[in-house]
């Protein structure tokens, strides 16, 4: 009988450590798994702040052309007010 519990204690540690290598066979998988989920949403955040940087510097070239319009508008009230 003793070597029978002796094996069936063995066969119950063989069988938990079965268990743990599924256990982490499976999260490398479920990891594996939101590793990709996770770099394309960097991918997608990435382009996302590349256009969003292109429109910044559409908007600074746009703000920077109506400022000089602006003062090229204010040059010719000035030298409306000195004909006067």
């Amino acid at each position: 009988m003793g070597k029978d519990k002796k094996f069936i204690v063995e066969l119950e540690k063989f069988k938990e450590l079965e268990d743990k290598i599924k256990g982490i066979v499976s999260e490398k998988g479920f990891l594996k798994k939101q590793i990709l989920i996770l770099e394309e949403a960097l991918k997608n955040k990435e382009a996302e702040l590349e256009g969003l940087n292109s429109k910044l510097k559409a908007l600074d070239e746009e703000r920077n052309s109506v400022r000089a319009r602006v003062d090229s508008l204010l040059d010719l009230l000035a030298d409306i007010n000195l004909a006067k």
